[in-house]
């Protein structure tokens, strides 16, 4: 049995719904994202690994810039380390305006690539930021909480990429596309990338009156003895020798690749199974995250009575036979396992999360970086999906990687038990 101390007190209350809203809004800029490859699929006529390239610059950046965000919080504070990343969330959501205007692929992906390094560093700053906020036991617990408002962003960001982004794109297929005047494809393209344009600067509006509330409210502040002294190469040599975390940045970055790979493909299986075009198709994957949003919140309720590596163990297995069942079946059913993934992903990444930085006391905020950077699977695993998806013609073989994925994370929660008992 898990601890009855309270996960939050009175007192912090109100910095933890502030920080606690920014997990709904990288949720929602995370799962907007992932829309945006069967958008520019059909935009541009890509590849499925062609549009793979929207993860790695966007995970790619989460990669770069997690470290540096830490150094930032241990020199500074969380609440620098916060509202920096909101400014960068807020610049590459503007930046899809001049990118919808030049029509350059390259360009829409240096604006993710600014985007992504200001949620890098919100992940970076509000993970171990919320850990803090009470007692080590009640932690993770707390962490899954907080996280369970980031698949309620989720939704919202699929909400507004099926409406005002997915269902705008011209129904012209690649093959038609290919046919047509060179004027008249590019005042077609020109309209869908306004489309994909318009909610990130909507976005980016409401970003600021957030950064606003952030800034003038009065933020608990973590005591750090070494704030002035990072002693980065001492703390990395403490980190690289704990087991327990190292296990935990392995298992953090397949678990980010799984997740991702699973939602980037949804769309496309769908269309694919059920032959929907990608605004039907967006209906799936909205039911996905409405399941992956009440799994968090009953995941956090078991984590009352139930140890966390157990119940990752657990979920881990289940998302494995699922996604078997995505390789193996097809149609409706093929369709419903894929759903049936997210719910037991809910859990996956608070959880991993919070076991591994438990014990690290002022290495956490270099630690949090570490496993912030292990979101570089969401770019690596990706492309490799892609790739299988292109060389084998065939987008079933390639949810064998989030199989393989959620086959090291079980392993991770069984280890994770063990030492919990020991």
């Amino acid at each position: 049995m898990q601890s009855r101390q309270p996960v939050i007190s009175k007192k912090l209350l109100l910095p933890f719904i502030l920080i606690t809203s920014l997990f709904f809004m990288w949720g929602l800029a995370n799962n907007m994202t992932d829309t945006l490859l069967a958008a520019f699929k059909r935009i541009m006529s890509m590849s499925d690994f062609q549009t793979s390239w929207i993860q790695i610059a966007f995970y790619g950046s989460y990669f770069c810039l997690a470290l540096p965000a830490a150094l930032l919080i241990k020199r500074y504070t969380y609440k620098t380390g916060v509202l920096t990343g909101l400014g960068l969330f807020v610049a590459g959501a503007l930046l899809f305006y001049p990118a919808s205007q030049t029509m350059v692929y390259g360009h829409f992906l240096a604006a993710l690539f600014v985007l992504a390094g200001g949620l890098s560093i919100l992940e970076t700053s509000s993970n171990p930021y919320v850990i803090t906020m009470g007692s080590e036991e009640t932690g993770t617990q707390r962490l899954n909480l907080a996280q369970s408002f980031n698949p309620i962003g989720s939704i919202t960001g699929v909400f507004l990429s099926k409406y005002f982004i997915l269902a705008n794109l011209n129904t012209a297929s690649e093959a038609e596309r290919a046919l047509m005047p060179a004027g008249e494809l590019q005042e077609i393209q020109a309209a869908e990338l306004n489309a994909v344009m318009g909610p990130y600067v909507g976005v980016a509006a409401i970003l600021l009156l957030v950064w606003v509330a952030i800034a003038v409210t009065k933020m608990p502040e973590v005591k750090d003895e070494d704030k002035q002294n990072t002693d980065f190469f001492g703390t990395l040599k403490r980190l690289i020798h704990n087991k327990n975390y190292r296990q935990g940045v392995m298992a953090q970055f397949f678990y980010v690749g799984a997740q991702i790979g699973v939602w980037s493909f949804t769309i496309r299986y769908v269309m694919l199974e059920l032959n929907v075009n990608e605004g039907q198709a967006s209906t799936y994957y909205l039911a996905a995250l409405i399941l992956f949003t009440i799994s968090r919140f009953l995941f956090t309720g078991l984590m009352k009575f139930f140890k966390p590596g157990i119940l990752l163990t657990l979920s881990a297995l289940m998302a494995i036979i699922s996604t078997l069942f995505v390789v193996f079946g097809n149609g409706l059913f093929g369709v419903i396992s894929l759903v049936a993934i997210s719910g037991f992903m809910s859990l996956m990444f608070p959880t991993i999360y919070g076991i591994s930085v438990r014990g690290l006391g002022d290495d956490t905020k270099i630690g949090g970086s570490g496993l912030i950077m292990a979101i570089l699977g969401g770019a690596a695993l990706t492309a490799i999906q892609g790739q299988v998806s292109d060389l084998t013609g065939n987008i079933h073989y390639a949810f064998f990687v989030p199989a393989a994925c959620f086959a090291i994370i079980a392993g991770y929660g069984l280890v994770a038990a063990k030492r919990n008992r020991e």
